[in-house]
């Protein structure tokens, strides 16, 4: 898909300040946003996104080796935020009890997600290969905290893939990810921290160094990190951006290459400047002989900067196909009407369907606590992850056969 139904409403009309301000070093999501700052996508939807480079798990499959298996999975986990290059609007928060379906025959996946709690809000996902070789679930607890001028978003909670031929579990959290310039100037992203994923099977570990962005802009979007065994001996060196595309190499030759690596020159800025700017683009990932490519992203849209920066697997994402209405249970989030008119550029029906929804959730949720009714989740249960013993969500099945009679009515 390459267009939405509407360009997006231009932000620069609406001021953050005066809503932000009383929030520095606050949590963010009890506040309520306008919604030009909003993405025609809800969470749920956000998620699902991590399927954008699937075949990387269905190569994970075929591979003979623990290493080359890390190596693959690895590069999903860094794809998997890809997609939040440019994406500065946020995505709605989905109502207690939304859920997100998505199938895709071409790629041999299906996905569930639901929000399983609102304070905190709490997101579970469950994806599985239609052909049974894995199967990708976790939750998500983004922390949204405002420092001033940029907006720092912490994703709690763990991801889990299991390659189910291998008999193998690899578990990991994502990187912080960081919208700079929420009051003035051009808003950009960064994502940093570390990013270890573990091979629960064989010991393999890999670490991943998301950069921040440093004083010149000469780490921006840069990750770097390595794979090694149980005995911590390492294999391979994987380097790259995020943005853009990620490499593996031996150590030895990497580290030959870092030694030869001549400094640049750089780029001074103004520090009084008073906004954050995205430092210039440095020269793209320059590739050490004897590298192989685990992963390259796609190109987006040629109208992708009036489309909210979405990729085309973004834009898809809420397009109703024929004859999936009938199919799909009433908590899609597909059928909500705040979002749809958004997506259609009906800016004063958008913000009147959010505030009407958001108000339906908070009389539910009075209702519940007059009659001391407790919110029961209905594909999702609260437990333990298998793996890493942390608290988690886990998928009770069942989601796909269909029956929806007892749902509720949340839009």
């Amino acid at each position: 898909m390459t267009a939405l139904p509407a360009p997006m409403f231009p932000r620069n009309s609406v001021s953050i300040w005066g809503i932000l301000k009383k929030c520095i070093g606050l949590e963010l999501s009890k506040i309520t946003m306008p919604i030009a700052f909003n993405e025609p996508l809800s969470f749920l939807q956000r998620i699902s996104e991590y399927m954008e480079h699937t075949y990387l798990l269905n190569k994970a499959c075929t591979l003979p080796d623990s290493i080359q298996r890390m190596q693959a999975v690895a590069a999903f986990a860094v794809s998997a935020v890809a997609s939040q290059w440019d994406r500065t609007g946020k995505p709605f928060n989905p109502l207690l009890g939304e859920t997100y379906e998505l199938t895709r025959e071409d790629q041999g996946y299906r996905l569930v997600s639901e929000q399983v709690s609102h304070h905190p809000p709490v997101s579970a996902f469950h994806a599985e290969s239609l052909a049974g070789d894995f199967v990708f679930h976790g939750s998500i607890y983004p922390k949204l905290k405002f420092w001033g001028k940029s907006v720092e978003a912490e994703p709690k909670g763990t991801i889990t893939m299991e390659l189910l031929k291998f008999n193998e579990a690899y578990t990991w959290s994502n990187p912080f990810c960081c919208v700079h310039n929420i009051i003035l100037g051009s808003l950009w992203i960064e994502q940093y921290g570390t990013v270890e994923i573990i091979n629960h099977s064989t010991g393999d570990k890999c670490v991943l160094n998301f950069k921040p962005c440093g004083m010149f802009g000469k780490e921006l979007h840069r990750v770097e990190g390595y794979i090694q065994d149980k005995s911590k001996r390492k294999h391979c060196v994987i380097y790259g951006k995020w943005t853009e595309c990620m490499w593996s190499v031996d150590p030895q030759t990497f580290e030959n290459h870092r030694k030869n690596e001549k400094k640049g020159e750089s780029r001074k800025t103004d520090p009084n400047d008073d906004s954050d700017d995205m430092p210039e683009s440095q020269d793209t990932v320059s590739v050490i002989p004897g590298s192989t490519l685990l992963w390259r992203i796609a190109s987006r849209p040629t109208h992708s900067t009036t489309m909210y920066n979405f990729t085309s697997f973004a834009m898809s994402l809420n397009e109703m196909e024929p004859g999936m209405e009938a199919t799909l249970p009433p908590t899609d989030g597909r059928l909500r009407p705040d979002i749809r008119a958004m997506e259609n550029g009906l800016m004063d029906e958008a913000s009147r369907e959010k505030e009407r929804l958001e108000q339906k959730q908070r009389e539910s949720r009075k209702e519940r606590a007059k009659s001391q009714e407790e919110w029961s989740t209905r594909w999702f249960q609260q437990g333990n992850n298998p793996f890493t013993g942390s608290p988690d969500w886990l998928y009770t099945g069942g989601y796909f056969n269909r029956n929806y009679a007892t749902l509720p009515n949340i839009y």
